[in-house]
């Protein structure tokens, strides 16, 4: 479904705000912490509009059971492949949100 696949790569993209804010803002800390810390609430802001997002998708596939069954099995494969690097993605974020407040 083309609607999944244009969700997914906006997740991705959040993903990449996400990380690049977060990688600015380490870069600051110690020298602009008031920039620093503009950057790490724009890369966790970003994290919760790629949450949203993956929310959105997750009930496109649940509305898809419940109207016409199993979604096609190559549409899930893809999802799921996307899914993994999406959570790869996110878990690389965080952590550098985590060593932000460390």
């Amino acid at each position: 479904m083309k609607i999944i696949e244009k969700r997914s790569d906006m997740i991705m993209e959040e993903n990449g705000d996400a990380d690049k804010y977060a990688t600015c803002a380490l870069m600051h800390k110690d020298d602009m912490p008031e920039l620093a810390n503009l950057f790490y609430t724009l890369s966790t802001e970003e994290m919760v509009h790629m949450q949203k997002l993956h929310n959105a998708v997750t009930q496109i596939i649940a509305d898809y059971r419940k109207t016409k069954g199993e979604p096609p099995a190559d549409m899930l494969a893809v999802y799921e492949y996307l899914h993994g690097k999406q959570i790869e993605k996110a878990g690389d974020v965080k952590a550098k949100q985590t060593l932000f407040l460390g």
